[in-house]
């Protein structure tokens, strides 16, 4: 199975298995080559106007070609009506578990709410917090509550430090940027050579995604 080192993108890839592209189910092909996530992301919620397509969606996460659920997320600064995003959040939560796959979220400003979710789903598939851009301390709040998170082009190094190597993720997101470059930065701000960053990622990739899709 070829490792999407690349977590979560939203741009055009040159090589269909080099990353995991972020779909929404209105524009998900069942025949398309590669890796993906579908969700519903909080920005869309509105869009839908109440008219989810969850049997769809459903329909789609048990493909083999999808790895994770999401972008799912809550959002305090998108103008999507607060009760929709986390009633949305919520279903995506459970069709994670339904299906066995980790669940991608976008964070803004709802740790709280964050918390209070997982806690009543309590699930048993990774929350993967992608993107993420909190400071150190935030970093060791999520973790402390079994999450793992995903690091792009910006984030607080301090943050990426503290992350254990089990619980540590790269993706490219929106940046124009290679996931080799990625690695790079991060190696050097773990104090481990390139190679041995490749090497970690690439264990919790095929933990994390791959070995899932093989049971």
């Amino acid at each position: 199975m070829n490792l999407p080192l690349d977590i979560h993108t939203h741009l055009n890839v040159s090589q269909p298995f080099e990353a995991i592209q972020n779909r929404y189910p209105e524009n998900f092909e069942d025949k398309a080559e590669g890796w993906f996530s579908v969700g519903i992301h909080p920005w869309k919620v509105g869009d839908y106007q109440g008219r989810y397509p969850w049997a769809e969606l459903r329909r789609q996460l048990a493909l083999p070609q999808v790895l994770a659920v999401g972008e799912a997320g809550l959002d305090k600064l998108c103008g999507s009506p607060w009760s929709e995003q986390d009633k949305v959040f919520r279903q995506q939560a459970l069709l994670a578990e339904e299906v066995g796959k980790p669940l991608i979220i976008h964070l803004v400003r709802a740790v709280d709410e964050l918390l209070a979710a997982k806690k009543q789903v309590r699930p048993s598939v990774p929350w993967i917090i992608h993107g993420f851009r909190g400071k150190a301390a935030q970093a060791r709040q999520l973790l402390s509550h079994g999450f793992y998170l995903s690091f792009g082009w910006l984030y607080q190094p301090d943050a990426l430090r503290l992350t254990p190597s089990h619980r540590l993720f790269l993706e490219t997101d929106e940046a124009d940027v290679s996931i080799d470059t990625l690695v790079e930065k991060a190696a050097q701000i773990k104090g481990i050579s390139p190679q041995e960053m490749l090497e970690l990622l690439s264990e919790n990739v095929r933990s994390i995604f791959c070995d899932r899709q093989e049971h």
